[in-house]
């Protein structure tokens, strides 16, 4: 399902996903798995300040209503992740929230790999974090923004044009849980909660 946003006007349209919308329901899934944690991380690029603020924003708004604390961490190179994951155990946080992020969308597998290495549960967007050994992920669906992306193509490519076009928003979201990361973290999920993900890696 996607819903139509105004007109851009000029030249332009496109499609948005819900990945900044749904950063909060992510530390409230972490938050929910780990009720006993009250310190998190959120992990954010900051030489991106706009994005960062504005994630930092939303999730101190969401760890004030669930009375947790909100660690903000920077990394704006592959060298800084290291350092970010060393914090992370100093500081004693329960669990992390990696930003939508453009830097980290390439490097999903990596944060997934290192989130399993120093056994940090941690949630992302792309179900390469999962995939990798991260604990779970929940954003926007790429499948539906790229076949949606790909309809817009061919309404382009047959002579509409793309100013006449809304932009469309996503409203699809999926939820990939890692069990067997799960079970190594000592994560003892409820079937209610295991029930709710679009795909569960075991």
């Amino acid at each position: 399902m996607q819903r139509a946003w105004v007109r851009p006007g000029g030249n332009l349209t496109g499609v948005s996903s819900l990945n900044a919308e749904v950063g909060p329901k992510r530390l409230e899934l972490l938050h929910e798995l780990l009720p006993a944690a009250t310190d998190f991380a959120l992990l954010v690029n900051p030489t991106n300040p706009v994005n960062a603020e504005a994630t930092f924003a939303d999730l101190h708004t969401a760890a004030i209503a669930l009375e947790l604390n909100l660690h903000v961490l920077n990394a704006s190179k592959e060298e800084d992740f290291e350092t970010a994951f060393e914090a992370m155990a100093q500081l004693h946080v329960g669990g992390l929230v990696i930003a939508n992020e453009t830097f980290f969308a390439n490097r999903g597998e990596q944060l997934g790999a290192l989130a399993a290495r120093h056994a940090m549960p941690g949630v992302r967007q792309s179900r390469a974090f999962a995939a990798a050994g991260g604990l779970m992920s929940y954003g926007g669906s790429v499948m539906e923004s790229h076949h949606q992306a790909g309809v817009y193509v061919g309404r382009v490519l047959k002579g509409e044009k793309p100013a006449d076009l809304p932009i469309q928003q996503v409203t699809k979201v999926e939820f990939v849980f890692n069990l067997r990361a799960a079970r190594v973290l000592g994560i003892n999920p409820s079937l209610s909660f295991i029930a709710r993900a679009n795909e569960v890696i075991e």
